[in-house]
């Protein structure tokens, strides 16, 4: 039943009409401008905002940007997070509802050296002559220790770059696998990638928020913005050069190579045999519920929302 009413109010509120005023907006990312962005680059530099009345101000983040207190706040319409930074702020009372997830694996992984004899993340952790460095307190490792420990590995704090992973053929560290494994191979490194979602966590990522007070009150507004990001993504994918020219303009630190390769690697992690049917962005309260119920095993939360009230998922619509 409460998955036929959440249906319901999906339909309802990306069906109603769009104005036809161009309405200024901002969208608050959570990183610097990167693949992991580049559909909603491709909706702005491809017209696919300003066809659906828009004229939307990206504004590019870093770390620790606040991005789920900004859209909480009201600092900002819309904003990017991940799903289980929303179910911990949703379980502590802020208004963000999900409205459309880019990534359907998480492309969270632990990276090693192509040339050390690792077959899993469990190897990783019982290695008591290797170096393992990540964010620790973040949901994902947590879920780790807690699924493959007591580690015999050394746990270190993660210092971001590649530099120590350059240096030590027993280090390991944490990664986005269209990010730094890329820059490792760039390097000269080869590395081999062990995802975070083939051991059981896998929440979506690269998440666009806004405010349930915002979809109540204008609906028209997250109607078009779903509608523009969902065609930018189907149009990054396929044909990402004239975004990834922006972004390198916004973020020269990246070089072109590197913008091709990580938009080619993140692909299969976006587009799934899921969105095949379902469409670019959506999402399923079964895949909610369970995050909420692994956050609340692990006590990162004390509350646990419903999941149903989580996200509004776009309606169904092939890619």
């Amino acid at each position: 039943m409460r998955g036929a009413i959440g249906a319901l109010l999906s339909a309802c509120l990306f069906s109603v009409p769009a104005s036809a005023a161009v309405q200024t907006t901002k969208l608050a990312l959570n990183w610097k401008p990167e693949p992991q962005f580049g559909g909603f680059y491709a909706a702005s530099v491809g017209g696919h905002f300003k066809r659906e009345g828009l004229d939307v101000e990206i504004l590019p983040g870093g770390a620790g940007t606040p991005v789920v207190q900004m859209v909480a706040a009201g600092r900002v319409p819309f904003g990017i997070a991940s799903a289980d930074e929303i179910v911990i702020a949703r379980s502590r009372g802020a208004d963000v509802v999900a409205l459309f997830a880019v990534y359907q694996t998480n492309p969270q992984g632990i990276m090693v050296h192509a040339s050390r004899a690792v077959k899993g993340l469990r190897d990783v952790y019982a290695d008591k002559a290797g170096v393992l460095a990540v964010q620790r307190g973040l949901p994902y490792a947590m879920f780790l220790e807690n699924k493959l420990g007591p580690a015999r590995v050394k746990i270190v704090p993660y210092q971001g770059g590649i530099a120590a992973f350059l240096a030590d053929k027993a280090f390991a560290q944490q990664c986005f696998i269209a990010s730094e494994p890329l820059a490792a191979k760039k390097a000269g490194v080869a590395a081999k990638v062990f995802l975070v979602a083939d051991e059981g966590y896998n929440p979506y990522t690269t998440v666009l928020v806004a405010r349930g007070e915002t979809i109540k009150k204008d609906p028209a507004l997250v109607k078009a913005m779903v509608a523009a990001v969902r065609a930018g993504w189907a149009e990054y994918l396929s044909a990402p050069d004239a975004a990834n020219r922006r972004m390198r303009e916004l973020n020269p630190s990246m070089d072109a190579q590197t913008f091709t390769d990580s938009a080619v690697a993140q692909r299969p992690l976006i587009g799934t045999a899921e969105t095949k049917t379902l469409g670019f962005g959506a999402m399923t309260e079964e895949r909610w519920r369970r995050l909420v119920e692994q956050l609340h095993e692990m006590k990162v939360i004390a509350r646990k929302p419903d999941a149903a009230s989580l996200f509004r998922s776009p309606p169904p619509s092939v890619p």
